[in-house]
């Protein structure tokens, strides 16, 4: 976090939220122009993420490994959704190895950045190991997807929870073919005995990798397009679903 282009990059990040406005609204115009010009412009958008602001998919228990050895947790509002909602709504998480609140807290407090305050002024919320393990909890029951994201690249800085509906960078990766975030190491498995076909896990995955046969009574996984989050166990009642390797399953082992 001491890196003068990581601290920079950060502040700038939560200092100029329009910018990812006016991004989602370049995408909105690529998709209108000539597919090698789509082409071309995914490629160095990507790339250009990768180097310096990139998420991937995981799993809750890799966010209680993450949040086992920081030493610093802080809620903040969600840019995304503040800039699709026009509302504060908190499930972005700063983490540093530093205590206190660590660097991230002092970058984010260094800027003239409002909106981050609440409409009850809470600022930065601190939170516990614990508190924040329960929120993520909290929010995987809402159906959110976890996500990690680097500040420079291959720092993580953060903790986001992701739907398509209201998180600019899901949809710039779903929505629009524009990836920026990685899939996780996993991809969801089906025990179809235990299915007893209730459709809740369709509700909740983000990425439309669920289907459901009217024939069999039971739902159906596609692994092509499963970004192996495991939202959709914490909705099923029958532990019907479980997390696979990615690498074991070979239609999705190579896909990232």
């Amino acid at each position: 976090m001491s890196d003068v282009r990581r601290r920079k990059l950060i502040q700038d990040f939560f200092r100029y939220p329009e910018r990812l406005d006016k991004n989602m609204d370049g995408l909105e115009k690529l998709t209108r122009a000539p597919g090698f010009i789509r082409r071309a412009v995914t490629k160095r958008v990507t790339k250009s993420q990768q180097k310096h602001h990139y998420g991937q998919v995981v799993p809750i228990e890799e966010i209680e490994q993450i949040l086992g050895f920081v030493n610093s947790i802080v809620r903040v509002t969600c840019l995304c959704r503040h800039i699709t909602l026009g509302s504060e709504q908190r499930y972005c998480y700063g983490i540093s190895m530093g205590p206190n609140g660590g660097e991230f807290a002092k970058l984010i407090r260094d800027i003239d950045a409002s909106y981050l305050t609440g409409p009850e002024t809470k600022g930065l919320e601190s939170l516990s190991k614990s508190e924040a393990l329960k929120a993520m909890h909290d929010h995987e029951r809402e159906g959110l997807c976890h996500t990690v994201w680097t500040f420079e690249t291959p720092f993580i800085g953060g903790i986001c929870n992701c739907d398509r509906s209201d998180c600019l960078a899901m949809k710039s990766t779903i929505k629009f073919q524009v990836p920026i975030m990685f899939r996780a190491e996993y991809v969801a498995g089906l025990h179809p005995d235990l299915c007893n076909g209730c459709r809740q896990c369709m509700h909740v995955c983000q990425f439309g990798a669920i289907g459901y046969s009217a024939a069999k009574k039971k739902v159906e996984i596609d692994h092509r397009r499963c970004f192996g989050c495991g939202v959709c166990r914490a909705v099923c009642t029958k532990n019907a679903i479980s997390l696979l390797e990615r690498t074991s399953v070979p239609v999705a082992a190579n896909l990232w």
